[in-house]
């Protein structure tokens, strides 16, 4: 009979099924032996944490025969002890035949199934080594976790202000960042005279409604810094381990009250079903921020702290998280930014980015769209140039180019890209729609190079009307 927690009940359970049982209870508070193994790559990795505290990783052929993955475990495991001996005093006295770690004998590795069976040595590692199963090193048992959701990337702002969104960077495997947990900590400093070590002049505080993707620092945390402790999750509420990130710097003041939050009153809750909410913006790329141009002549009344991205990054993902927005197209976006700071913060706020880099530049386009009101149908970029001179549409205009020569060497030498989205109703299959996203060229008028932006614009016509016509003419799905 076996009595569950919690249960009122006593179940009868065959004495297999009950040693089972009893083997997979025992397995529950052990530590884990991470293995990745992915079917496209030809090795496996086992990652284990040692008694001593070190982690040891091993990276095997996924064909080899699981004997020879066990022995060099041991054997790793058995030069971590004769080296931790050598370092001891007692060491110095000649060691006995068969303690572990000396040359007599390795340390015994084994590795069970689910129901406690050895897995014979010459099964293949992808076989092997089955989530669930135990490895024994010595007398250790470490409980075998095959692809649990793992963060390869944990990292936060380097800017943090106090009333402005912190949202961290992650990269997961075998997961995804919307299932992972997160707890928030502040440091609490602690005056010396309190403390006999300077070491732990510093500790950290859990914050208060810290549990959550996003975290708002307030006024009372400022000059502290921030750290997160994420463990990563998928969908089916398996967990990996956790990982920390402390923030490089304190948070700082913020600007005060920001002119976009009186726009905020009117998009306080997001659009009703049926409706879409469109946003588009010129975030002014950082290389052209940081020229003389843009100090003296674009933008004379920014203070110089004002022009930094940093700072700028701060208020542009609260603006834009505080439009509530179904659509959103970005423009001059630094690649840097779109992948570690615009795309992890709107990501956090349910929108999924799109990024299209322009030719010979480091800024494009970046289209984000809702993922509870649209998913993606396909995407048509173009880089205008090639346009121009690739598309059979475009003969009729490539030839009217072609006869104004300094006209058509000024548009082929341009960047400018255009950023086409289709996108599907997730409520109604039937509706879709086409989204372009553009930067177009532009100049005073009566100058040679003014006709340029002219002829852009009717490139971005001519595409959207295809577009449209492979759309909703031919029924893509």
């Amino acid at each position: 009979m076996v009595s569950f927690p919690g249960s009122r009940f006593l179940l009868p359970v065959p004495r297999p099924a009950k040693q089972r049982l009893t083997w997979w209870l025992s397995t529950v508070t052990m530590e884990r032996a991470v293995v990745r193994c992915v079917p496209a790559e030809p090795k496996l990795s086992v990652s284990i944490v040692l008694q001593d505290g070190k982690t040891r990783h091993v990276h095997r052929d996924q064909t080899e025969p699981l004997g020879q993955a066990l022995a060099r475990i041991a054997n790793n495991v058995s030069k971590g002890h004769a080296k931790k001996a050598k370092k001891s005093k007692k060491a110095q006295s000649e060691p006995e035949p068969g303690t572990p770690g000396t040359p007599s004998e390795l340390v015994p590795v084994r590795l069970f199934s689910q129901d406690g069976e050895a897995v014979a040595e010459d099964v293949p590692n992808e076989e092997a080594w089955k989530d669930g199963s135990v490895l024994q090193i010595g007398e250790t048992r470490y409980r075998v976790e095959r692809n649990p959701p793992t963060l390869t990337e944990v990292q936060l702002p380097r800017s943090l202000m106090a009333g402005f969104p912190v949202c961290p960077k992650l990269q997961v495997e075998f997961g995804s960042a919307r299932d992972c947990l997160f707890r928030w900590y502040y440091e609490q400093k602690v005056e010396p005279a309190e403390t006999s070590s300077a070491a732990a002049s510093n500790s950290w505080v859990e914050a208060p409604a810290g549990s959550e993707r996003v975290f708002m620092p307030t006024n009372a945390q400022i000059g502290r810094r921030l750290k997160l402790v994420c463990i990563p999750g998928n969908g089916e509420r398996r967990y990996g381990l956790p990982r920390e990130a402390e923030s490089v710097g304190p948070v700082e003041a913020g600007p005060g009250a920001c002119t976009f939050e009186a726009r905020h009153l009117y998009t306080k809750k997001i659009a009703a079903l049926g409706l879409i909410r469109v946003v588009s913006y010129n975030i002014l790329a950082d290389i052209y921020a940081r020229t003389e141009l843009s100090r003296t002549v674009l933008y004379p009344y920014c203070a110089p702290y004002s022009l930094e991205l940093d700072y700028r990054q701060n208020l542009l993902k609260k603006e834009l998280a505080g439009y509530n927005a179904d659509i959103i197209c970005l423009q001059e976006v630094d690649k840097s930014v779109f992948v570690d700071s615009l795309g992890p913060a709107l990501d956090a706020f349910g929108l999924e980015g799109l990024f299209r880099i322009k030719e010979r530049q480091h800024e494009g386009l970046a289209t984000f769209y809702r993922r509870d009101k649209f998913r993606l149908l396909s995407q048509h970029d173009i880089a205008f140039n090639q346009a121009l001179l690739e598309d059979p549409l475009q003969r009729e205009l490539r030839d009217k180019v072609a006869t104004c020569p300094q006209v058509e060497e000024s548009l082929l030498k341009r960047s400018s890209a255009l950023q086409v989205s289709v996108l599907q109703s997730q409520n109604d299959s039937s509706r879709k729609i086409c989204v372009a996203n553009t930067h177009l060229f532009w100049l005073l008028p009566c100058t040679l190079d003014s006709g340029v932006g002219y002829i852009e614009r009717e490139l971005v016509n001519c595409r959207m009307e295809a577009c449209v016509v492979l759309v909703f003419a031919t029924g893509l799905k």
